[in-house]
């Protein structure tokens, strides 16, 4: 590893240095503060020999003396001379043992000098087992120094320095203490930073995804706390991190196959929660703001999420039509958004895995697929159910979300083991819900967006109906039923696109698409089709009778060759480019 990489994963692990470092910064402090001060006294003692008349005889006392020094140290911190100090004082609450764990005796090399410290939990008695133990030792060195006919010592010991009374403890030493938690609690904190992120197994970058998958990145959506309370982005007015990237997605889509792009796409991923759902709805919607129609089919029969998310009923949809019981013009439910149709999950069957593998599934979603642009599936998970890898095979191919950081390399990797089994295309991968701290994407975006917003208020303010209202306004309710003749007329006519301003004119934006009725408290009952505004007509009525043909997925491995432009599918009017609308 280099410096960058630590760099990296102290940046993204900062929380496990800084807990770390806290815990051992109070457990410092803590210790410190419930550890009992001891004080501590001390005393110097000086030892001598009888010196004689010559050099030599001077030099051998001292060499001696020096001698004695060592043998008087050991003698210090013994249980004897402890004894008969706490006779002298009088203290028969301590023992000799406790008093010779007090006692520390040092000498500094080639010196006659002995440093003898006592320690306690009183300043006083510190002081005074010092200077009685000094006392005591200097009687003691006498009588061991003195031979038995009674003559003078061969070495002699005086107390040069009586102890003083000391003024503060010498333990605990809180500064010292609380520092060398803050080094040892820094140092931990790296180590377990390091730790954790060599043993994280979660995907955290796109050359893993497209490692494990064998396809490439078709987009990278950072993590918005925003979409936790409104999960549908109104691209009209979204300038968001999340929603470039999802614009950008739209992008690199059209270029998975040039001649031949995906139409019918299945959104899943490994496990639930890892955001395709929300990924699914946002992409409809990036696609209708280009100006396509996309039908979102809530195929998760389990757990259906995208009528909350949207706001549509759920009462009826994919289920009755599987089952029988329903055709797609009664089910199909136009949105608030321009373009956007939804087909519900309907009522949960006992069997969602045989009603989604039947002929009738196939021949459903080749009828969307002639009626809309595009065909966006949510689909359950891959790794709880098969119902993801039969969706597969009768799409075009699958989108696979890894969820950054919670989506591990194991779970990943049996995801598309679980599509390659089945012999289903996996088109591209998502990385979804990345960090926005430390990357400067969404910051640019933002950045971007925000300083032009003064500069487009004004231009904004002179359309007649804005883009807020046409997207967030209610849906207007459904219009009364049609004759016969008259509704026949509306239904094969084409869906037409937003109106193309004239030249020399100002843009003005189209009424929004009418919605499904709200629902009433009576049990819901199917409408005849008419009722509804027309869904768009058949592909091939629109594009031509040549056959569609599946699109390749994407690789990561192989260069992508350069694009050949061809005509689009759309007829475009020269003054789009003056009314500044995407293309």
């Amino acid at each position: 590893m280099e410096v960058h990489d630590y760099l990296r994963i102290l940046q993204a692990r900062w929380k496990i240095v800084a807990v770390t470092t806290v815990v051992a910064v109070l457990a410092a402090l803590g210790a410190s503060l419930l550890t009992t001060p001891q004080y501590e006294a001390k005393t110097r003692l000086f030892v001598s020999t009888s010196s004689g008349a010559s050099v030599q005889e001077i030099y051998q006392g001292n060499l001696f003396s020096q001698q004695r020094v060592t043998s008087y140290t050991e003698l210090l911190e013994g249980t004897t001379l402890a004894q008969r100090t706490l006779e002298k004082l009088g203290l028969g609450e301590m023992s000799a043992v406790d008093l010779a764990g007090k006692v520390t005796a040092s000498s500094t090399p080639d010196t006659v000098l002995i440093d003898t410290a006592v320690t306690d939990e009183s300043p006083e008695r510190a002081r005074d087992l010092a200077n009685a133990l000094s006392d005591e030792f200097v009687v003691m060195a006498r009588e061991l120094e003195t031979p038995e006919d009674g003559g003078p010592p061969t070495a002699r010991v005086v107390v040069e320095q009586y102890a003083a009374t000391p003024s503060a403890p010498v333990t605990p030493k809180t500064t010292r203490n609380v520092a060398l938690g803050l080094a040892v609690g820094v140092l931990l904190g790296i180590a377990l930073a390091v730790l954790r992120d060599r043993l994280d197994n979660t995907i955290k970058d796109r050359n893993a995804v497209e490692e494990l998958a064998g396809t490439g990145v078709v987009g990278v959506i950072p993590l918005e706390k925003a979409r936790q309370e409104e999960p549908a982005i109104v691209f009209a007015d979204a300038n968001s991190g999340d929603a470039e990237a999802y614009r950008e997605m739209r992008t690199n889509l059209q270029f998975l196959e040039v001649d031949n792009p995906p139409r019918a796409i299945v959104i899943t991923s490994s496990l639930p929660g890892e955001g395709k759902t929300t990924t699914a709805v946002n992409l409809a919607l990036v696609l209708a703001e280009a100006g396509h129609s996309v039908v979102l089919v809530e195929a998760d029969l389990r757990r259906p999420r995208v009528t909350k998310y949207l706001g549509t009923l759920g009462d009826a949809g994919l289920s009755n039509v599987l089952a029988h019981t329903a055709s797609l013009e009664d089910v199909l439910q136009p949105t608030r958004f321009d373009g956007m149709w939804v087909l519900a999950a309907g009522g949960l069957p006992p069997n969602p895995s045989e009603l989604l593998g039947s002929a009738h599934a196939r021949e459903v979603v080749e009828d969307l697929r002639s009626r809309f642009d595009y065909v966006i599936i949510d689909a359950p998970p891959l790794l709880p159910v098969t119902d993801a890898a039969i969706l597969t095979n009768i799409a075009d191919g699958a989108l696979l979300i890894a969820r950054y950081g919670k989506t591990t390399r194991e779970q990943f990797a049996r995801a598309v083991g679980n599509l390659r089994a089945v012999n289903a295309p996996v088109l591209g991968t998502i990385l979804a819900l990345t960090p926005t701290k430390g990357r400067g994407t969404a910051y640019e975006y933002r950045y971007y967006y925000s300083s032009d917003k003064d500069g487009a208020a004004p231009a904004a303010a002179q359309t007649s109906t804005p883009a807020t209202q046409r997207v967030g306004a209610p849906a207007p309710t459904a219009p009364a039923a049609q004759p016969a003749a008259q509704a026949q007329t509306t239904a094969s006519a084409p869906v037409e696109g937003p109106a193309r301003p004239q030249n020399g004119q100002h843009h003005v934006e189209p009424p929004a698409t009418q919605a499904y009725p709200a629902p009433s408290n009576d049990s819901y009952h199917y409408r005849a089709a008419e009722q509804f505004p027309p869904a768009p007509q058949p592909a091939s009525e629109r594009y031509g009778s040549e056959p569609y043909q599946a699109p390749q997925a994407y690789s990561a491995a192989e260069p992508l060759s350069r694009p050949v432009v061809h005509a689009p599918r759309r007829p475009v009017n020269d003054s789009g480019s003056e009314s500044g609308e995407e293309r």
